[in-house]
């Protein structure tokens, strides 16, 4: 993963509370099996309205989603995080976001910061007025930067170290390897295993 110390790109608004899951990813594209490619799935029951937001040419490029209340609540596909990603969006503002749409957002490189309602209104109200409107967002200040005002924000210290070191949960498996490796050859053979493994003489002659 491309380490994230900061973001900088312009913004466009999506004034909508509520916004869950399926209507960021309609279920009938989660059956793919691949972690990219969701672009065209992004909001795609709303791109049928001709007059939304994310489709007319001004935002076209646009990288960074000022949303609303309880953004991306409802059930816990990480297809959501997928589709914004491809979509173009490197974080999404909202005054309050679903917990599990959160997590697997900063966990798959989608900066998912929460703001006052104020902060976002007037976020939104910019990117409104200013298609060129541009946000940023420092992970190492932990800070948003817009328009010439400043606002601080909270987020999990470990997937912010993460993010800004360039690493998931599988490298921080893969980190420690010798360390697994090591356990794995010391350890009894006779104690319960996560695959196949050869029953011990010794319990073989027990049965």
């Amino acid at each position: 993963m491309t380490p994230i110390t900061a973001h900088t790109g312009r913004a466009v608004a999506l004034r909508r509370d509520q916004v869950d899951t399926d209507q960021i990813i309609p279920a009938s594209f989660c059956k793919r099996l691949t972690k990219s490619g969701y672009a065209d799935a992004l909001f795609a029951g709303w791109r049928k309205d001709p007059g939304f937001v994310l489709d007319r040419p001004e935002h076209a490029g646009a990288t960074v989603l000022v949303a609303a209340r309880n953004f991306g609540t409802g059930s816990s596909r990480e297809h959501a995080v997928w589709a914004l990603r491809d979509g173009g969006f490197a974080a999404v503002i909202a005054s309050s976001f679903g917990d599990i749409f959160r997590r697997n957002a900063w966990r798959n490189g989608l900066l998912a910061v929460e703001l006052p309602e104020e902060a976002v209104a007037a976020l939104a109200d910019a990117a409104e007025a200013d298609p060129g409107f541009t946000v940023t967002i420092d992970l190492a200040g932990l800070t948003v930067t817009a328009g010439g005002d400043r606002w601080e924000f909270t987020a999990n210290e470990r997937q912010r170290r993460l993010l800004m070191e360039g690493l998931d949960e599988i490298a921080v498996t893969l980190a420690e390897d010798e360390a697994i490796t090591a356990y794995e050859s010391a350890r009894h053979d006779w104690l319960p295993a996560a695959g196949p493994r050869t029953t011990p003489a010794r319990s073989r002659a027990r049965l």
